[in-house]
């Protein structure tokens, strides 16, 4: 059975602007370096793959079927850069949400890394050669869990700086484009 490599992406703050709780697709807002980092990591041999806590969902700012929509926007805003998107996972859990069935404590909500296994396990994913890439440790922290080498996008969205065996990146970066650049050099060194 054939294997594959991900970028795994968390959405806000990584991909796009953080503008908390969004889903008007008109206020979704790409960063500059997206497009080319993203060819760049295409270009290497990675999927990419969407993971991203949604609370918005528990905590009833808006219902789940509003990120099918933000999914859609994501893909076709994505096609037209020239990447697709492998896959796009998010968690709508809060264990301190309003909304009782989405209020409880689950496996997919990062820092745990059930959205990283639920893609690898549909995408036949191989996490050990997978990169994990956020703008929060808890990001860092699902990756490591899952397995895959990390990245911290440090944009400075990062507010607790707590270390533990899980939350260390393997790699701190500026923007995406220099996690790609990076990424894309280690990947040439290893197939040479």
């Amino acid at each position: 059975m054939q294997t594959f490599k991900a970028v795994f992406l968390d959405k806000d703050g990584t991909l796009i602007e953080n503008e908390p709780y969004n889903v008007d697709l008109a206020k979704i807002r790409f960063y500059p370096d997206v497009r080319d980092s993203l060819k760049l990591f295409a270009d290497a041999g990675y999927l990419l793959v969407i993971v991203s806590n949604q609370p918005g969902v528990a905590r009833g700012i808006f219902k789940e079927k509003a990120l099918h929509k933000v999914e859609s926007a994501l893909r076709h805003n994505l096609r037209g850069m020239g990447v697709s998107l492998a896959g796009f996972y998010y968690c709508p859990h809060d264990p301190m949400g309003t909304v009782p069935e989405y209020s409880v404590r689950c496996e997919c909500r990062k820092p745990q890394p059930g959205l990283l296994v639920q893609a690898a396990q549909e995408l036949d994913i191989e996490l050990e050669k997978s990169w994990m890439i956020g703008d929060i440790l808890h990001d860092v922290e699902a990756g490591n869990r899952a397995g895959c080498r990390t990245v911290l996008v440090d944009r400075g969205n990062e507010t607790e700086w707590q270390y533990n065996e899980f939350r260390r990146p393997t790699l701190t970066v500026r923007d995406l484009r220099e996690a790609a650049s990076v990424i894309s050099g280690l990947q040439s060194r290893e197939v040479a």
